[in-house]
């Protein structure tokens, strides 16, 4: 059983009991032969309201019973105690709206039949008026009140459908949006995890380049200044490159320092411009590993801050791996917008490699999925002893 306290069928039952109160005031203002009779008939009303309280949705032989029970108290009064014709006409009229709480299509019409079979039937059980012959039983009033019932039991049955079905809707778009807002919870929680994924496997990363790349070189410089101590007074020329080779290892270990910490930054453009932060970085670049470099810059409008860090991050990748493996002695750096596209070109002299078979880099691989990202393209052209040279395309607006 469920109990009628939602707030979408205040008004259904708030309709009701008007009905019903309207019913009881009709018992009392028509004439009645005794107290007890009208007592009956409130009592009867009161017990069928009561009723509506608490409606049956389980098995079908409830549904049945609860029905029966709600025309049997209909039926009693009617023929025991003289219940009047318009409190029946009210009381079928509640009856076909409950019925629409608790059966479906098919049960719901045939409440609304009996409904108007059983106030027809007592409607035309009344003693015609003397001198009326059965044929003009068809121009008395009581046709005309059997038709306006079936009409406003009609209009009952599918104002209630109406409002059920509104109801229903409405439930309906509140569990989608639930729905969505637990997804979108779970979108943004998926998503805070992969970020601290991407996070740990960036950091990873790093961690795995300073253990080979600057651990190697401190390891190096360690030898060399033990040399240069050893080969001292014996050899001072051995001692004195010694020293020269610790220098040089020492600006490179100084790079890999500097380009980690870079990495580590959340925003690596520290409030700088785009053109300013790759000035900066190349300048950087040239005055650590004496490596040549031009730019060219060329941007109409401010760029989105994704898309400068993207393109902040790909030149200095670059120069990254073009001071770890290319042997170059110039860097050409063109960045310029036409139309809605940015475009990112980065070329050295050096030795170059085979791009098919460089699979595995993870500072290839990274450039290509931040551009990717972006809905951009980058693609890398080399060949061995003649260069390298890596153009990217990323839409001004990122989608």
């Amino acid at each position: 059983m469920v109990r009628l306290n939602d707030q979408s069928f205040r008004l259904l039952l708030n309709l009701e009991w008007l009905l019903l109160v309207t019913a009881v005031f009709m018992e009392l203002l028509l004439p009645f032969h005794g107290s007890w009779a009208v007592l009956g008939r409130i009592i009867a009303i009161a017990i069928f309201g009561f009723m509506g309280l608490r409606l049956p949705t389980g098995k079908l032989p409830t549904k049945l019973i609860y029905t029966a029970l709600e025309f049997s108290l209909i039926l009693l009064p009617a023929t025991q105690v003289g219940l009047s014709n318009r409190s029946v006409f009210l009381l079928c009229l509640v009856l076909v709206m409950r019925s629409c709480l608790i059966f479906k299509q098919l049960g719901q019409i045939a409440v609304l039949i009996l409904s108007l079979v059983t106030y027809a039937s007592l409607l035309l059980s009344k003693p015609m008026m003397p001198g009326r012959s059965a044929i003009a039983l068809w121009e008395d009033w009581r046709l005309s009140n059997i038709l306006l019932f079936s009409l406003t039991l009609i209009f009952a049955l599918l104002l209630t459908n109406a409002l059920l079905a509104e109801r229903g809707s409405r439930e309906q778009l509140e569990t989608v949006y639930q729905e969505l807002e637990t997804t979108h919870q779970q979108l943004r929680h998926y998503a805070l995890r992969i970020e601290d994924q991407a996070t740990l496997q960036e950091r990873n990363r790093i961690a795995r380049e300073i253990h080979d790349g600057l651990g190697h070189t401190l390891a190096a410089q360690t030898i060399h200044m033990n040399n240069a101590i050893l080969f001292w007074k014996s050899d001072s020329d051995k001692a004195l490159m010694s020293l020269k080779q610790s220098k040089q290892l020492g600006a490179e270990a100084l790079l890999e320092v500097r380009k980690s910490v870079s990495v580590l930054r959340s925003n690596p453009l520290q409030g700088f411009s785009l053109e300013t932060a790759i000035q900066k970085l190349l300048h950087d670049f040239q005055h650590t590993t004496g490596i040549e470099v031009c730019y060219t810059f060329q941007l109409a409008v401010s760029l989105p801050t994704e898309i400068n860090t993207t393109l902040y991050r790909i030149v200095q990748e670059s120069l990254t791996n073009i001071t770890k493996h290319a042997q170059a002695k110039k860097v050409n750096v063109d960045l310029h917008q036409q139309a809605s596209l940015i475009h990112l070109a980065i070329a050295d002299d050096g030795k170059g490699f085979t791009p098919t078979e460089n699979t595995t880099g993870f500072g290839l691989q990274g450039m290509r999925e931040r551009a990717a990202a972006l809905n951009g393209t980058l693609h890398i052209h080399s060949q061995p002893e003649k260069g390298c040279y890596i153009s990217v395309s990323l839409p001004s607006l990122p989608h």
